[in-house]
């Protein structure tokens, strides 16, 4: 049985997050006061006692969850991991991991991708909606022909688990897809408080942005292969990672696919690193005869 380690993306960040691994590991508040360093404020302080709102700040939420998922990765001791994983943002905290890409130019990364989405959000008003209980294929029926029609644009963004994907696109067209939905059969259709269309082609310009930075990072052969999230499929290729990390801001997060194809190559212990329990919940949603934990 081969141990899977997967790490969460934006949504899972909480008031309060990593306070305990900074109080009481030492490897953590060396991770912690690095990542303070690098970024040149204290982004730890808001971590641990700002509000919610100020956590919902894509440019705050995507290094807070990242710098708590390696904090918590590197407080296992021998942590070996035989493949890793990580949820969209969750991506980078993977190839740290597997050693990929080291902490301090991952987490620049991370934050040179944070302010291009944000960026790319404010262009314009955009959003995503959570579908219940609809099948993928018809989810990705009713996107192509409101997109072919109209000319807004709606696509599949996150495929979580059986029965859970996540539409996105221009507020227009997430809203009269979410009408389609629920008049197809889905149990819900419901529109999520985010500040953008993230994983659509409203992300271009960030994608542009993030693909320089990228491309000038060196990046190692890794150590185990990580599953992507643009193909579900497994890589230890270099090129190939930087190429599909590019490609992740306008593509979907295929989690469904990424964990079928973990549990098919043997992965059946999965290890969750960082804040909430979320991956953990929907790995057993996928697949029920995985073992799931999770260090926060």
């Amino acid at each position: 049985m081969k141990h899977a380690f997967v790490f969460p993306g934006q949504g899972s960040q909480f008031s309060g997050m990593g306070k305990n691994l900074y109080d009481n590991n030492n490897i953590a508040k060396d991770i912690f006061e690095k990542a303070n360093e690098i970024l040149g404020f204290r982004i730890s302080d808001i971590m641990f006692t700002g509000t919610e709102e100020n956590l919902k700040q894509t440019d705050i939420t995507q290094p807070a969850v990242f710098i708590h998922s390696i904090a918590a990765f590197m407080t296992i001791a021998n942590a070996a991991p035989d493949m890793v994983a990580g949820h969209s943002l969750g991506e980078f905290s993977a190839l740290v991991a597997n050693q990929s890409l080291r902490f301090e130019d991952a987490l620049q990364l991370v934050s040179i991708r944070a302010k291009a989405m944000q960026k790319a959000c404010e262009l314009q008003p955009s959003t995503m909606a959570a579908v219940l209980a609809l099948d993928d294929n018809k989810v990705e029926e009713i996107c192509a022909k409101i997109s072919n029609e109209t000319g807004e644009i709606v696509v599949p963004a996150n495929y979580n688990c059986p029965g859970q994907l996540v539409i996105s696109g221009s507020i227009k067209g997430i809203e009269m897809a979410c009408e389609q939905m629920k008049a197809a059969g889905a149990k819900r259709a419901l529109i999520l408080p985010v500040g953008g269309a993230f994983h659509s082609p409203l992300m271009k310009t960030a994608e542009e942005e993030l693909a320089q930075a990228i491309h000038a990072i060196h990046f190692n052969t890794p150590v185990c292969p990580v599953y992507q999230n643009v193909t579900g499929k497994p890589t230890s290729d270099s090129n190939t990672i930087k190429e599909n990390l590019i490609a992740q801001l306008t593509g979907p997060v295929r989690w469904t696919q990424c964990i079928q194809a973990m549990t098919t190559d043997g992965g059946l212990e999965f290890t969750e690193c960082g804040p909430g329990k979320v991956l953990q919940g929907l790995v057993q949603k996928i697949n029920k005869e995985t073992q799931v934990n999770g260090i926060s």
